[in-house]
Parts: structure tokens; C-alpha cells; sequence
């Protein structure tokens, strides 16, 4: 389906954006310290040694972030038909118009089934009057505005060099109630142990404690978040979105650009204390160099891995409670807000186990920036590994009766490669424009089942896909952003009873944000 840009629209948004430059109230300074304004742009782990912050007692800042899209996205796909309604009905190949009641096509074929003129994505049966609706049907887009996002942010200093974070999601598009991100504990002087010993070594240590957003990758700290969208010169992050929250913590060590980090957490977007044998700790890690030369030149390159030997739930690539800033894009007709919040991301379905590796090169030079991606990663689900198991002497595993020996298949593997460069320029490179490229390529899954009456591992096939995008922004103030993008997306290879076989989308996502 192909939609028209409402231009005046587009020029409400801007209105709206504009009359909310009003004063903000001045907020206390805080200690190693990212800013959720444009200062906080490129900048990556919080800075250790170039931090001027004087500590003169408890300090509480309260921020913000809101973000307003206005979307103008056309999608269409060419997956075979898949009918519900008065029992299943599957068209026995892409565009033939033929129905059978069997997914292979043994079953009789149905005549009379055709479009509904009256119900998008819907069918009729001319001879029956019995109606169906197409699961595979893609969402019928038209411009408008998703739902707003918004962040509350509260940093607390607690003490020199001791300080706390805790950001909640005030409204997003997976959970449009109040949600707590996470929060943790920064400990960058240990003055408070009374040990001039102590005070020395950590001169180069940071310790991260908490339920917090993990630090594997670069990516993650330019991907959109919610209602902060301040750092990001694009609108979505990677399509294989690494970021996740988990509880444990982070050791930092870093001294003339040079990086280096451990990580330990619980494996789990949430805290548990069930499943002792299906639960094991994730374990990633950080070395990387990141050195400023003068006359606005910086270099950066980062190493990172992530490896979980088994989760009840993974998370690395679907830990996002917020959601997607393309909207509905590529979902079904009976898409919702709150149950499809991912659109034009691809989560492997590294469930269970995996490893994951990921290579950040970035520069800047004057107002010209590049940053990089490469990562490659591997896992399985826990169906794929055999650990889904009932006592059912009828069980079907798959589609052969009486078969309960599971089999562990081999991990399934994926790379994504990403590139950007953006130029800023003006006055305090309040504008900038800027290009980008994505794709994700792998073996993927379809079709598993775990109920209890039939399990089954599903269907292996490669696919890829890839992503371009155009944009530009323009830095009203330091803490209003108006940003502009084009994008166009396409799915390739995937099965033809995937309702993303043969699946592009493309138009103009506009955003305000604002962030304080």
C-alpha cells in the first residue's frame, strides 16, 4: 500500500516542537555524569578523568526525555495467503487465489474464496458467506502519530564520587503504563572506606552495580530509548537490537584512552529464583581505545563479547521495553500497540544459550563522524537444545507420535554489519545530516512449538535484511531536537507463509525530542 505525506502535518509537529524551547530550570551538576541533552552526544561510558564536578554535598536531579514521531510508511509483502475464520484455510502458493484446508495442500481445495471488498485483509467464501481474515496481510498504514514516549530520570549524588541512576518510561509503545528501566550504583572514589590505598587504585576504576542496561557494544549508546531519542541521528537503532537489562555488575579500568571492562549479571531481564538448572550467569566484557588528538579529531574502537551457557529467557537481542519508532510497520492487520512493539527489528531467538561478539571503529574529524558495526553472534532456543521435555506417552515430537528423545541441534549463527557517517555543522554543530546502512544476515527459525502435545524445532532457513536510511537535524537548543529520515527496509529469503516474505517498507519518519 502507498501512502501521501500530509505536509501539513508535518509542519503541526514542527509548531509544537518550537514553543517548547521555554526555560528549564537549572539542574544541580552530578559527578561523572552523561548529559541527556546534546552534550551527551558521542558520548560513550560516562568519563572518569576529565570530570571537573567539585563534590559540595547530596545533590538530587530530576530529568526528562519526550519524544513525539510523526510517521508516513507504505509496507506491502508477498507471503502466501493463511485464512482463519471458519476453520484454516492456506492458498497453495503466493498470488494463486487457490485455498486447501491442509498447510501442504493434501487436504480438498475450498472454491469460492475471495478477497472481502468491504474488510481489509478479510476473505469470503461466495458460496458459503463464511468469512476469514489473512494473518498474513500487513498492517494498512495511513500518516499519523505514534504515541508519545517519555523518560523520568532521577540522578542522585550520594557522596564524592558515589552517585545513582534510575530512569522509568513514563509511556512507550510496549508498556504505555509507568515502568521502571532500572537503576544502579556508580562508584567512581571510594573515599568512604578511609584508605589512602584504596583511594590510589581506584584513581582508574569505575564499579557499576544494579539492574541496568548492560554494556555489550558501542551501539547501544546511540540507539533510541524510549523518550530519549536526544543521541541518536537516526530513528532506530540496529536492526538485530543488542541491548538489555539484567542485575549484576560492571569493573572498569581505563587511564590514557584505554578501555577495559568485566560484567557478571543474572542472564535474566528479571530477577528469579526458580529453574536453578536452566539458569546460568551472562559474562561479557569491553576492551577498546578512545583518545581525543585536538583540533576536533577523536578515535575510538571498541572490542565487546556477551556469552550466556543457559537462560530461562534471553534477552540480549529483545530486551527493549519501550519499542520501535517505525510503528506497525510489517505486522499483521490485528497488530496492537502494547503486542507488537518491535516492528522492523529481528530478534534471532538466542533464547537459551549464546555468544556474542561485537567490533565498534568510530571517528570524528572536525564535524565529520563515522561509527561502525560488526557482530557476530550464535545460540539456540531451548526447544533447539532439547531441553523442552513432557511426560506424555503420546507425545508428538516433531510430527512423529510416540518420539520423546529430544536432539540438540547445532548453535544457529548471525552477522550484522552497520555504517553511518553524519556530518554536523553550525554553530556548535547544531545541524547535522547524515546516512546509514544495516543488514542482518543468518539462519533463522520457523514454526517451533512447545506445548505439550506436540513439540516441535522448527524449520531452519537463511534470510537477510537490509536497511537504508537518510536523515538530518537540527539542534533547536541544546535540549530541543527536530530530526527528519527516510528510510527503506527489505526482507529476503524467508519462507512464503511468513507473513515478512517478500516484505519492504519505506517513507519519512519525522521526531521531536526533547531531553533535560
Amino acid at each position: 500500500m502507498k501512502t501521501k505525506i500530509n505536509q501539513s502535518n508535518y509542519l503541526m509537529v514542527f509548531l509544537l516542537l518550537c514553543t517548547a524551547t521555554g526555560a528549564l530550570a537549572q539542574q544541580p551538576a552530578i559527578q561523572f555524569f552523561r548529559p541527556y541533552d546534546q552534550r551527551g552526544v558521542n558520548v560513550y561510558e560516562a568519563p572518569k578523568h576529565n570530570d571537573t564536578v567539585v563534590y559540595d554535598g547530596f545533590k538530587l536531579r530530576i530529568g526528562a526525555n519526550f519524544t513525539q514521531g510523526y510517521q508516513s510508511l507504505s509496507n506491502s509483502n508477498s507471503s502466501r495467503a493463511i485464512l482463519t475464520g471458519a476453520g484454516n484455510l492456506y492458498e497453495t502458493g503466493v498470488g494463486t487465489g487457490v485455498f486447501n484446508t491442509k498447510f501442504d495442500g493434501t487436504g480438498a481445495n475450498v472454491p469460492g474464496v475471495v478477497p472481502d471488498p468491504n474488510v481489509f485483509g478479510g476473505y469470503i467464501n461466495t458460496n458459503t458467506n463464511a468469512l476469514y481474515s489473512n494473518t498474513n496481510q500487513v498492517y494498512q498504514q495511513a500518516p499519523g502519530f505514534p504515541l508519545a514516549m517519555a523518560n523520568l530520570n532521577l540522578d542522585v549524588q550520594l557522596a564524592d564520587g558515589v552517585r545513582l541512576n534510575l530512569v522509568s518510561y513514563m509511556s512507550a509503545h510496549h508498556h504505555n503504563e509507568f515502568w521502571v528501566k532500572g537503576g544502579y550504583l556508580q562508584i567512581d572514589k571510594v573515599k568512604f572506606l578511609g584508605s589512602e590505598m584504596m583511594n590510589n587504585l581506584w584513581k582508574n576504576l569505575t564499579l557499576k552495580v544494579g539492574h541496568m542496561e548492560i554494556n555489550y557494544g558501542d551501539a547501544h549508546f546511540r540507539r533510541s530509548d524510549g523518550g530519549n531519542a536526544m543521541w541518536n541521528p537516526f530513528m532506530e537503532g540496529n536492526i538485530m537490537d543488542s541491548f538489555t537489562t539484567e542485575i549484576g555488575g560492571e569493573l572498569y579500568w581505563q587511564k590514557n584512552g584505554i578501555i577495559t571492562m568485566l560484567g557478571m549479571t543474572d542472564g535474566e531481564i528479571q530477577g528469579s529464583v526458580s529453574k536453578p538448572d536452566d539458569r546460568k550467569p551472562s559474562i561479557y566484557g569491553k576492551v577498546g581505545y578512545d583518545k581525543n588528538f585536538g583540533n576536533r579529531k577523536r578515535v575510538r574502537l571498541t572490542g565487546s563479547f556477551y556469552t550466556t551457557k543457559s537462560s530461562i529467557s534471553n534477552t540480549i537481542y529483545g530486551g527493549d521495553r519501550t519499542g520501535s519508532n517505525y510503528q506497525y510497520v510489517m505486522e499483521p492487520t490485528t497488530a496492537t500497540l502494547t503486542g507488537n512493539p518491535f516492528s522492523g527489528r529481528f530478534n534471532p531467538g538466542f533464547k537459551d544459550n549464546v555468544t556474542a561478539i561485537m567490533i565498534n571503529p568510530s571517528a570524528k574529524v572536525a564535524g565529520l563522524e563515522f561509527f561502525g558495526t560488526y557482530e557476530m553472534s550464535q545460540g539456540n532456543s531451548q526447544v533447539e537444545n532439547g531441553e523442552v521435555k513432557y511426560s506424555n506417552p503420546t507425545l508428538f515430537y516433531n510430527n512423529t507420535p510416540g518420539l520423546t528423545t529430544i536432539s540438540k541441534q547445532d548453535n544457529r549463527k548471525f552477522t550484522q554489519i552497520e555504517a553511518d557517517l553524519v556530518y554536523r555543522f553550525g554553530k556548535g554543530e547544531k545541524y547535522y545530516v547524515g546516512a546509514k546502512y544495516n543488514r542482518v544476515s543468518g539462519t533463522a527459525v520457523f514454526g517451533q512449538s512447545t506445548t505439550a502435545s506436540s513439540i516441535v524445532q522448527g524449520t531452519r532457513q537463511d534470510i537477510s535484511i537490509d536497511r537504508t536510511c537518510f536523515g538530518g537535524g537540527w539542534f533547536v537548543t541544546r535540549n530541543v531536537l527536530i530530526k527528519a529520515e527516510y528510510v527503506s527496509q527489505k526482507y529476503n529469503d524467508f519462507p512464503t507463509d511468513n507473513i515478512l516474505s517478500g516484505g519492504k517498507f519505506n517513507g519519512f519518519v519525522i521526531q521531536g525530542t526533547i531531553g533535560f
